[in-house]
């Protein structure tokens, strides 16, 4: 039972994750990123999202450094850029160093491939080994893996992700890929949960949300958590920010999660991870 903002889910190698993270894309102003990061470690968030190619990795680690918490207490997630990616296996390990020296950490917590490029993702995977091998990163993961892209890596190299960071919200419930992942304890984490705003479009979560005295994008945080799900909503405002951790004081009924289930449309809003052309 996940009733604490401290809570973390245990990821296959042992090492400890919140179950609840600040996601920071798209989010490039200095001011801003300043803002959200010191106002969620304030409220209590311990894990932080970002990635190369959201411009504000600098920005994130130092506000880190500034907001006093031990960078043992934060647990913080890069990602490896498609750009890089696509430059082969020393790329990976460079974009990887510059990601380190960007935040102005010692190591990172959690590093992914950020996508499945085609015919380069095998290669990305290796060198991820690599750096968790040599002990520069606590776990490595990937995000937008599809199921035949994880038998892919863990048929080439044995390795299994420690984390699969995808789309996944009620109209994007990723049951089947949720069900691969958990049987071989890989730790799904819900990127845009809260379906980038549109959750107002939802009227059963208005009901649901009535019925709890809760807002709709914290009965879909809820109902992840209750999957077992990591969630790592994004915002630049402190009222949702806060909003936003105030998950842990309740839980949905088992009629409740099946009608939030039952929501599914397979409609994503961002790319499908078999076309990655960017």
């Amino acid at each position: 039972m996940i009733t604490s903002i401290k809570d973390c889910a245990t990821l296959n190698n042992g090492v400890k994750m919140p179950w609840l993270g600040l996601g920071v894309w798209k989010i490039t102003k200095p001011e801003e990123i300043d803002f959200a990061v010191k106002t969620a470690l304030e409220a209590g968030y311990r894990s932080i999202d970002t990635a190369e190619v959201y411009g504000n990795e600098e920005g994130v680690g130092k506000a880190i450094r500034e907001s006093g918490i031990p960078r043992d207490e934060i647990f913080i997630t890069t990602k490896l850029a498609n750009s890089e990616q696509r430059k082969g296996y020393d790329a990976a390990l460079r974009a990887f160093e510059e990601s380190r020296k960007r935040l102005g950490v010692e190591y990172i917590d959690l590093f992914l491939i950020h996508w499945p490029v085609k015919d380069k993702y095998v290669e990305s995977w290796k060198a991820l080994i690599k750096l968790y091998n040599d002990g520069l990163v606590r776990a490595i993961g990937v995000s937008n893996f599809l199921i035949h892209h994880l038998e892919d890596i863990i048929s080439e190299t044995g390795v299994v992700p420690a984390v699969n960071q995808v789309e996944l919200h009620p109209w994007l419930n990723q049951s089947e890929l949720v069900e691969f992942c958990q049987k071989h304890k890989i730790q799904v984490e819900a990127y845009s949960p809260l379906m980038g705003g549109r959750l107002g479009e939802v009227t059963e979560l208005n009901d649901i949300a009535n019925k709890y005295r809760k807002t709709p994008a914290q009965i879909v945080l809820r109902w992840n958590l209750q999957r077992g799900i990591i969630v790592i909503p994004k915002s630049v405002h402190r009222e949702r920010i806060i909003e936003n951790s105030q998950i842990f004081d309740f839980s949905l009924s088992d009629e409740d999660m099946e009608l939030i289930n039952s929501l599914n449309r397979n409609q994503r809003f961002l790319p499908d991870p078999n076309n990655v052309y960017f």
